[in-house]
């Protein structure tokens, strides 16, 4: 029997990066760990970031704001007025899930351009609703950047100016710290410093299979 040659035979297909979810409550220093991530060669997607982009680059998603929320969601220069949106669907839950069911299937899209692009076997996905939104179950792992509430409060106070009550505020509209430890793979405890905050996140990316 003849041997095949090796151009009739069907290449491997390239494995698939696995996707990891990264997240934390503000103050948890989820951004620090990315950037450490970054440092130890691995690609970091940022949906929050991004996702201010994609307001102001979008045009079909600046109509469907405004629709949404007014003329006022963009200022003068045409730009997304973060402020004036987040005040006002801050206490409007209904609002808040229909702009996030405008701008969140965007990021997708974007997200899935971007993957094809990478060649690493790890790539993360930050973003800061990764259960709420239940991104994680299309990740292969999520890890969880956390911190005691009373460090996370004085990181944004010290951080943004903030007051204790404005930090409380913001907290209690996300979900509890508790929840989000009972559901993720992966947790880094951000309480002491940067030297061990880099030393946890180097040790469990690398333990990652």
């Amino acid at each position: 029997m003849e041997e095949l040659h090796s151009e009739t035979q069907k290449a491997e297909p390239e494995p698939s990066p696995k996707i990891i979810g990264l997240t934390g409550g503000i103050g948890s220093g989820k951004t620090t760990v990315a950037h450490f991530i970054e440092e130890f060669g691995f690609p970091v997607y940022y949906s929050d970031d991004r996702a201010k982009s994609i307001v102001n680059e979008n045009e079909d998603l600046k109509i469907r704001i405004k629709e949404l929320l007014g003329e006022e969601a963009y200022d003068a220069n045409g730009l997304y007025d973060r402020k004036f949106v987040a005040e006002k669907v801050f206490n409007n839950k209904e609002q808040l899930h229909e702009l996030n069911e405008i701008i969140h299937p965007a990021v997708r899209i974007d997200f899935e351009e971007w993957l094809k692009k990478q060649t690493k076997y790890l790539v993360f996905k930050e973003t800061a609703l990764l259960f709420e939104l239940k991104l994680n179950r299309q990740c292969y792992k999520s890890l969880l950047v956390t911190a005691e509430d009373n460090i996370r409060t004085k990181r944004v106070m010290d951080r943004d100016g903030k007051t204790y009550r404005e930090v409380e505020t913001i907290m209690e509209k996300q979900m509890p710290e508790k929840d989000k430890i009972k559901m993720a793979d992966c947790i880094i405890y951000n309480n002491t410093n940067l030297e061990d905050l880099k030393e946890q996140t180097e040790r469990i990316i690398f333990s990652i299979e």
